[in-house]
């Protein structure tokens, strides 16, 4: 009954303001939170909390020179703050700046840009397995890839075709390395992948493989890759290669691990009549 007493004291003075009050501060730590977790910040962050809680429990159990100890620390720590988290601090701010009013709160992964980067992927797929262009790329899902970003070049730029086969031309800079989409675009290119420790994958796959492989054995990621000696396409999901893909297995299959939920259109077979007089061929294996 004090508790309820408590409440309703509280409700009958909260205000307009209070409210703008309390919404304006949950969505600067709900800022602060999308771009820790992003970063090798979450770890100091947790740290951070940890050192707060220790803090908060000397005081409650009287621990006198521990919370004396602890608070001079936070005290002090708050300085460090500033210069540990200073590039997430420098992106905030500019996103802060750059965002229109409509992004101010975020924005999820758009299923309209996972789509169109399925799409442009199978493009460039297709075109790179017949010139037998070698190519890596990894789909981010539930598992951040913030610490495989960094390992090469971080972009923010929409997929294309046109933008992928460059990139992994064999002359370009960064064709040696994966690339990483996460939310439908490109969050990085040459960047290093982990690879597998499986001592009872076939011979024949090269380094990109392994790369592939061990990239899904790590994370929850979707790995699509090229081979650059045979032009075939595989996918790497959970440890486990498939491959020989013909780039409509590869577009259903990405949709069906990227939207779950949402079936890829089925193209009519006026399309299909277009596309064999436009002599595409689908060559590899079904999946059933």
């Amino acid at each position: 009954m004090e508790v309820v007493q408590w409440l309703s004291t509280y409700i009958k003075i909260f205000s307009l303001s209070d409210l703008v009050d309390i919404s304006i501060i949950a969505y600067i730590v709900y800022r602060v939170l999308i771009l820790v977790r992003h970063s090798r910040a979450a770890q100091v962050a947790k740290a951070i909390l940890l050192l707060l809680i220790a803090l908060g429990l000397s005081s409650v159990f009287k621990l006198k020179v521990m919370n004396f100890v602890l608070g001079r620390a936070v005290e002090m720590g708050m300085l460090a703050l500033i210069v540990v988290f200073q590039p997430e601090i420098r992106q905030f701010l500019e996103q802060l700046g750059s965002s229109s009013l409509g992004d101010m709160f975020g924005r999820e992964e758009a299923p309209t840009e996972i789509e169109g980067a399925i799409q442009q992927t199978v493009l460039a797929y297709r075109s790179m397995s017949k010139d037998k262009v070698g190519a890596l790329m990894v789909f981010e899902r539930k598992n951040l890839l913030g610490d495989i970003i960094k390992t090469g070049t971080v972009l923010d730029a929409t997929v294309s075709a046109e933008l992928l086969k460059n990139l992994f031309w064999d002359k370009a800079p960064l064709h040696d390395g994966a690339v990483i989409i996460r939310g439908g675009r490109i969050a990085g290119a040459g960047c290093m992948l982990p690879l597998s420790g499986n001592t009872n994958l076939s011979r024949d796959l090269g380094m990109r493989h392994r790369a592939g492989i061990g990239m899904s054995e790590h994370s929850d990621a979707v790995v699509a890759i090229v081979s650059e000696e045979t032009g075939s396409i595989s996918v790497a999901v959970g440890g486990m290669l498939k491959r020989h893909l013909a780039p409509e297995t590869l577009e259903r299959l990405l949709h069906n691990e990227l939207i779950p939920n949402q079936e890829p259109a089925v193209p009519s077979r006026l399309s299909r009549l277009f596309r064999q007089k436009k002599g595409e061929q689908t060559d590899g294996k079904e999946l059933h």
